[in-house]
């Protein structure tokens, strides 16, 4: 049992860090009452809802375009369609497989099925990463500027700790992957445009789920708000950030939006509800690329 913990200790720790996330969250809804956030879920327009829904579907084909700029200005001739089903099927894998099997290794063992050349689609995976960091890094001042405003030293030490760790993670980290494509400025440039246009639907939905329920928040608000939410999640004591997202989006809403504890809850877990069905069209190609990485496996 202590050998299993040890081999096992970050999925342990993840599994732990998102039972204790959701604790809270419940903890806080139940301060208000069950009654509270049901009497709020049903406050939910669905016109809205299905618009916020039509946003994030969006906002995944303009991800499905970053990676897809990337693979061709490295000279991979993956067609579009093919980037937007891998890319779909990362979304599902990171939802509902174990954390061992992340979307990005799914993302990988697809290309390497259709033949591509493994050592620049896994560069281009890393830098699709980066990128979409570095998006979320040009949003933060959004959210920042209104988080120190808060009257909370601690929030504020906590928050310029983390981000300089992140910074220094990230400028690591992007020396070591951007080889192929500093040389292919108009590919990075592409990928950053996706990237920015991939976060401004997804504040677009977080911003329609909030019409649903009759709040009109700033737009740039809402826009700092996930993009702290994000940061947070990027610590690894979650699975794929279940939980912690729902915990730290209920926090920022009450906090810098005034929303009430059942409300800001309603809206961290509807947004957490349409992340998992915008995935589900992954759902169709995930066993073939699967099989393709056991066969790989088994024959090494």
């Amino acid at each position: 049992m202590i050998k299993w913990l040890r081999e096992n200790r970050q999925m342990v720790i993840r599994v732990a860090g998102s039972l204790l996330a959701l604790v809270l969250l419940l903890i806080l809804i139940q301060e208000e009452g069950d009654g509270e956030l049901f009497s709020a879920l049903r406050r939910v327009s669905l016109p809205y809802f299905f618009l916020a829904l039509l946003a994030l579907l969006v906002s995944r084909m303009f991800a499905a375009s970053r990676w897809y700029i990337l693979l061709r200005s490295a000279g991979v001739e993956i067609s579009f369609l093919r980037a937007v089903m891998l890319t779909f099927t990362g979304n599902f894998s990171s939802n509902f497989l174990p954390s061992t099997i992340g979307g990005d290794v799914v993302r990988l063992g697809g290309t390497m099925q259709m033949g591509y050349d493994r050592a620049i689609c896994l560069a281009s995976l890393v830098v699709d990463r980066l990128i979409g960091m570095a998006g979320m890094v040009l949003a933060s001042p959004l959210g920042l500027i209104p988080l120190f405003s808060m009257d909370s030293g601690l929030v504020q030490s906590i928050s310029l700790a983390g981000l300089l760790q992140k910074g220094r993670d990230f400028a690591k980290r992007t020396l070591e992957a951007f080889s192929i494509w500093l040389k292919r400025p108009a590919g990075l440039g592409g990928a950053l445009l996706a990237t920015l246009g991939n976060q401004a639907f997804i504040y677009l939905m977080i911003y329609l789920l909030l019409l649903s329920i009759g709040h009109h928040l700033s737009f740039w608000l809402v826009a700092g708000m996930y993009t702290l939410t994000y940061f947070v999640t990027l610590v690894p004591i979650s699975i794929n950030g279940l939980g912690v997202q729902e915990l730290s989006m209920t926090f920022l809403l009450v906090q810098l939006g005034g929303l009430a504890q059942s409300e800001s809850a309603t809206i961290a877990l509807l947004t957490r509800a349409l992340f998992v069905l915008t995935s589900l069209p992954g759902a169709f190609f995930l066993p073939s690329i699967l099989a393709a990485m056991n066969e790989k496996k088994e024959a090494e």
